[in-house]
């Protein structure tokens, strides 16, 4: 119990967290979004090499780096977590991070879909009706804006990609992250240095404190990813995964409440029809877990 219970607090640390999000990025503003990004790539290379030189399992990631499979898909996830990334970090510091909870809250939804069109999997019935559901509001909240909520669906379509390549991957988070982050890391490097050169960084322009507040985004980056990576193996996938909704749930409420974001009555519409098809979803995922379970063990009681 005890075990499990330090779990469930590590994973309402790191989704907390990554929740709390858009109250960090702003801070480094008036840099841009792919400055910032660029920053993040590089620092946090930084710190997951320390973190595995200091957990002794530069092994582990050699013989990752060895294998070519799995470091080409690392590759591929590096590439769409950039994308991820740089898309969640314009929205929160353009006025959007209610945008952005929506883009975490259908990406459940958004996942299992590509799980259909890319591995072949099946949909169970309700399944098919949260997905309808979700699509449903897409085009209530695509009425109310005047336009696709394109950030919501970047980074919806932008983190399934990422976890159907880890999932493909297997390879452990702290692991794979290294890998990730060292694949961008020359780019982002080459980045800030002609940013740097061209006296563009606003990384050197607006004093020490805002410099080594820059330092920071490899330490931020990493601490949600560690205290996720403890809980994972401490609590049931069950947990972790109603665990999830609390990120978006804080970026909707920082949004609303602290941002002082629009919602008006159509937008209102477009989040409760997310929520239905959440609920729907979540509903359906735990009781068909529990037959499972409940039919292997009447099976290994015969």
């Amino acid at each position: 119990m005890q075990e499990s219970r330090r779990g469930f607090l590590l994973g309402v640390a790191a989704y907390s967290l990554w929740g709390a999000f858009p109250l960090y990025w702003p801070l480094l503003e008036p840099a841009g979004a792919v400055e910032i990004l660029a920053h993040r790539v590089l620092w946090s290379a930084v710190t997951m090499a320390l973190v595995v030189a200091l957990m002794r399992r530069t092994p582990e990631v050699m013989a990752v780096v060895r294998d070519r499979r799995a470091f080409r898909i690392l590759t591929f996830a590096a590439v769409v977590i950039s994308f991820n990334w740089a898309a969640y970090i314009w929205g929160v510091n353009n006025g959007r991070v209610v945008e952005t909870s929506l883009g975490y809250f259908i990406n459940p939804l958004v996942t299992v879909l590509m799980g259909v069109f890319i591995l072949g999997e099946r949909l169970r019935r309700l399944q098919w009706v949260a997905v309808g559901i979700a699509s449903l509001a897409v085009v209530v909240l695509t009425l109310d804006y005047g336009r696709l909520p394109y950030v919501a669906l970047v980074l919806a379509f932008s983190f399934g990609s990422y976890g159907l390549a880890k999932k493909q991957a297997n390879v452990d988070a702290v692991v794979s992250l290294t890998i990730e982050t060292a694949v961008l890391a020359p780019l982002a490097g080459l980045y800030v240095a002609w940013l740097v050169l061209t006296g563009a960084s606003s990384m050197g322009s607006e004093g020490i404190g805002h410099a080594l507040l820059f330092l920071t985004t490899g330490v931020v980056t990493a601490i949600p990813l560690l205290c996720f990576g403890a809980a994972a193996i401490r609590v049931p996938l069950v947990v972790l995964g109603l665990l999830q909704y609390l990120a978006p749930v804080i970026q909707f409420a920082l949004g609303v409440l602290l941002f002082h974001e629009a919602m008006p009555p159509g937008r209102w519409v477009g989040f409760g029809l997310v929520w239905v098809a959440l609920v729907i979803f979540t509903v359906e995922a735990i009781n068909h877990r529990r037959r499972q379970l409940r039919l292997v063990t009447e099976a290994s009681a015969c």
